[in-house]
């Protein structure tokens, strides 16, 4: 999650609410010329959302927890984030009777849309916890257990996968990654800033030794985070601070390529200048040591508050497309004012009647939505690869077994 809420920059073109339709894509839309053309090219088995959230409010036997911040009128900017969130998901429309079962159902009913194979990568989230390893809730923003995003991976395994988030600091660590591991999890999902992970401390290092062997990959949120609350600020997110596990030999996935803010060069020492996260991240995929290791998904890359320098950049750095994997970061896609295909129009990347068709599509379906638009936008002829789609061959690999 990276977008943030808290003010008027931006015109909400695409309005304030989803609306949240009922039926699946009408006919019209369904049988689009670009709709069809979205899957042209790219094995369908293959696709998977590698950054999925599994929201919900704890309602049913979940688990899931929130902080109470968020539904406090005392904290206005957390609750209106939160209700965005919530209508994005359109959790409180849907035909059950809680609104965490709402949204798994909203997953599935956009599901019928889109091809057999396309999976979902849905999240744990792990709470903040101090340098003990202890559960702060004070500092966690909300909570999703592993269970449940293992619960609804079996009970819809043509539908879901699940990604587990086990903060290294905990004492079980290395003991809660092999259960993940026998449970079929396919990555470790980490957000520093939100759950106080400094990726460079020692700490990690018997985790990253235990990534290595079981080969499982960690999806790390890299650059700002303004979706929800930083009680640690932005520093956790500098994207060099993961030398440390790609030194280890850990595949870490940079969610969003680092395209929010910048963070303190410190190649260049404690004291280093302050530099783009992209431009950090870019020099980490540019390292031959890393070519195995250091990878990237587009989530919330198109979202309105990224610079079009940014999005050129990703898009014209074809020899990065074989390392970059599709993600959603759902349920954002379905946040109205932070999404708008026009600003693709007015860079020159995407046709005014396709824009038209995308915020079409994006009432009933925002994941096909989000995949249109990724698949549509062009930059001097170059356009995402297919393979950044086909993201499933980052998850299947065997492990590692080492002595």
């Amino acid at each position: 999650m990276s977008v943030g809420l808290t003010g008027c920059q931006y015109m909400p073109y695409e309005g304030f609410f989803n609306d949240c339709p009922e039926s699946r894509l009408p006919e019209s839309l369904a049988n689009h010329e670009l709709v069809k053309a979205t899957w042209e090219g790219i094995d369908t088995r293959q696709v998977w959302d590698c950054h999925c959230h599994l929201i919900g409010v704890g309602d049913s036997n979940s688990g899931v927890w929130l902080n109470p911040d968020m539904q406090s009128l005392l904290h206005p900017l957390q609750l209106i984030q939160f209700k965005f969130y919530l209508n994005a998901s359109c959790a409180l429309l849907a035909n059950t009777e809680t609104i965490d079962e709402g949204a798994v159902q909203r997953l599935l009913d956009i599901h019928t849309d889109l091809p057999t194979g396309f999976r979902y990568m849905l999240l744990g989230f792990d709470y903040y916890r101090n340098h003990s390893g202890h559960i702060q809730r004070e500092y966690s923003a909300f909570h999703t257990p592993n269970e449940y995003a293992l619960r609804m991976a079996k009970a819809h395994p043509d539908q879901f996968e699940w990604i587990a988030s086990i903060h290294p600091y905990r004492e079980d660590a290395v003991r809660a990654l092999q259960d993940a591991v026998d449970n079929h999890a396919r990555a470790i999902k980490w957000l520093p800033s939100v759950m106080g992970i400094n990726a460079d401390d020692p700490k990690c290092d018997a985790f990253y030794a235990a990534l290595v062997k079981y080969n499982l990959p960690l999806l790390a949120h890299v650059g700002d985070e303004h979706a929800v609350n930083s009680p640690a600020g932005q520093t956790y997110n500098n994207p060099l601070l993961f030398r440390r596990a790609l030194d280890h030999g850990v595949r870490v996935i940079f969610a969003h390529c680092a395209t929010l803010g910048e963070s303190k060069d410190l190649d260049k020492g404690k004291h280093g200048p302050m530099v783009a996260n992209l431009d950090l991240f870019a020099r980490l995929m540019a390292e031959p040591r890393y070519e195995n290791l250091a990878l990237g998904d587009t989530a919330a890359i198109t979202q309105v508050n990224r610079d079009r320098w940014k999005i050129e950049k990703i898009i014209e750095s074809d020899e990065w497309h074989d390392r970059l994997l599709y993600g959603s970061d759902y349920p954002l896609p379905g946040v109205m004012p932070v999404f708008s295909p026009l600003n693709f129009v007015d860079w020159d990347m995407l046709p005014r009647n396709e824009a038209k068709i995308l915020s079409d599509v994006r009432r009933y379906n925002p994941i096909l939505f989000d995949l249109m638009l990724k698949r549509r936008m062009k930059v001097k002829g170059k356009r995402l690869k297919a393979s950044v789609f086909e993201s499933r061959r980052h998850f299947v690999t065997l492990p590692t077994i080492l002595p």
